[in-house]
């Protein structure tokens, strides 16, 4: 029970610091597209590639580090599951703030 929930704890600290960073990187882009910075349709998302890289090698980490989490085949899924819990909460608070209005 203990590995299942800090399982998923750290997979929603994962999705929910991999969601922070995407905003980040959504803000960046709306300001240069704003200020009219952008040279070509190629660097619409520049760096998505290498934060999807970091997401991926953060995973590997915690499973090099934490094998805990994975020492049977039911845990690793409640890390995938806080991943996603943690991303799409982020997306979520997101949405909500452009629906309202403010940024």
């Amino acid at each position: 029970m203990f590995a299942s929930i800090a399982a998923l704890l750290v997979g929603g600290l994962i999705g929910a610091a991999f969601g922070m960073l995407q905003n980040v990187a959504r803000r960046q882009n709306e300001k240069r597209e704003a200020d009219g910075s952008f040279k070509s349709g190629w660097s619409l998302m520049p760096g998505s590639g290498a934060r999807v890289a970091y997401l991926l090698i953060t995973l590997v980490l915690i499973q090099i580090l934490c094998p805990m989490l994975f020492n049977n085949g039911s845990t690793q899924w409640w890390v995938s599951g806080g991943v996603g819990i943690g991303y799409g909460l982020m997306l979520a608070i997101q949405l909500r703030q452009r629906l309202s209005g403010s940024k």
